[in-house]
């Protein structure tokens, strides 16, 4: 799976930025929907946290990508 990611073009650094920009989108939409939403808190946890999950997630892609890439 790395060398397919790899061969198309991504580096271990545009996963790093895809996992800092997935934290500022995980608080944009908590705050946004805490406001915008008549569901309340309970629903605006649970898209932060959702959204939240893929920084580790674009965060290892790096690592593996960064070691694929020695």
């Amino acid at each position: 799976m790395l060398r397919q990611l790899h061969e198309k073009g991504l580096r271990a650094e545009h996963m790093y930025v895809a996992g800092i920009v997935s934290i500022g989108i995980s608080f944009t939409s908590w705050v946004l929907s805490k406001r915008f939403e008549a569901a309340g808190v309970d629903r605006a946890d649970r898209w932060g946290i959702f959204i939240g999950e893929w920084a580790p997630t674009f965060i290892a892609l790096g690592n593996g990508l960064k070691m694929y890439e020695k």
